[in-house]
């Protein structure tokens, strides 16, 4: 089965090379716990495969044998512009890795159609002055979910798609955007990523879903990642537990590991322990 690397070296060696193609990923954590920082750095690291072959070997090394590197890397943000999110990801990881990598991936910067339909003030999200017709149809609805489906068509055969957030939906739920609609999303990702081929990566702040509406994203997805703290005696880590994921679950209970201890390094997000079961 051909896999699509993580970009994180000790976890893809784990699970036999990556993610199975074809594969939608729920990120879920609380916040601070590693899940935006994974993100980040699966798009950096792929990336830098195609961008800067030294930095890849020093950072990440060879891919397993049944790894694919993603054709193209895309990075889908409801909130943000590209160079936004590149200042963000200059805060985990170095410098040279971040300018690197971000060479070869490509920003969609969704911000103007989130915001449209809300009172936020136009020039916090927009560029240029309105005119008479962006006053008329303020109140009209962006069809946000569908401008994301097109867009998916057209970037997610064969590539790594990263859509940061499933959080900022849950956020903007209302009239326009139902919880239904979050649903449907996430459902027929699953069906149309058998199709593509790639990888898809979705994140969602755990701390935003009720215990059902999470149960029901992971039944969505074909897999689950979740990202907490763990708090021992007066320090805490962060630690990463694959819930669900199939094709990959498998390769880590062959090997017994309940958990992996993950630390922030300046190639980004990384795995520093494994808790086996004893």
């Amino acid at each position: 089965m051909e896999r699509i690397p993580f970009g994180v070296r000790q976890l893809d060696s784990i699970v036999n090379g990556g993610a199975p193609t074809g594969s939608v990923v729920l990120l879920s954590g609380e916040a601070g716990a590693g899940a935006r920082e994974f993100m980040h750095t699966s798009a950096v690291v792929n990336g830098l495969a195609h961008a800067d072959d030294e930095l890849f070997d020093l950072h990440y090394g060879t891919p397993s044998a049944n790894a694919v590197l993603p054709e193209e890397v895309h990075y889908i943000s409801f909130t943000a512009s590209g160079s936004q999110l590149v200042e963000e990801m200059r805060i985990a990881m170095d410098d040279d890795v971040v300018d690197a990598g971000t060479e070869a991936v490509d920003f969609h910067d969704l911000s103007e159609r989130y915001f449209h339909i809300s009172p936020v003030p136009r020039e916090w999200y927009a560029d240029r002055t309105p005119n008479i017709k962006d006053l008329r149809t303020r109140h009209e609805r962006e069809d946000l979910l569908g401008a994301l489906g097109m867009l998916l068509n057209d970037v997610a055969g064969g590539n790594l798609v990263v859509i940061d957030s499933l959080s900022d939906l849950i956020s903007g739920m209302g009239e326009e955007i139902t919880w239904a609609d979050i649903s449907f999303l996430v459902s027929g990702l699953q069906k149309a990523a058998y199709e593509w081929g790639g990888l898809i990566l979705l994140y969602v702040n755990h701390d935003t879903l009720s215990d059902v509406r999470h149960g029901q994203l992971s039944d969505a997805a074909h897999g689950t990642m979740r990202f907490a703290w763990e708090s021992g005696g007066s320090t805490r880590a962060r630690t990463l537990v694959i819930k669900q994921f199939r094709g990959v679950l498998s390769e880590i209970e062959d090997e017994n590991i309940v958990q992996f201890e993950t630390e922030i390094g300046d190639a980004g997000f990384d795995i520093s322990d494994v808790r086996k079961i004893r």
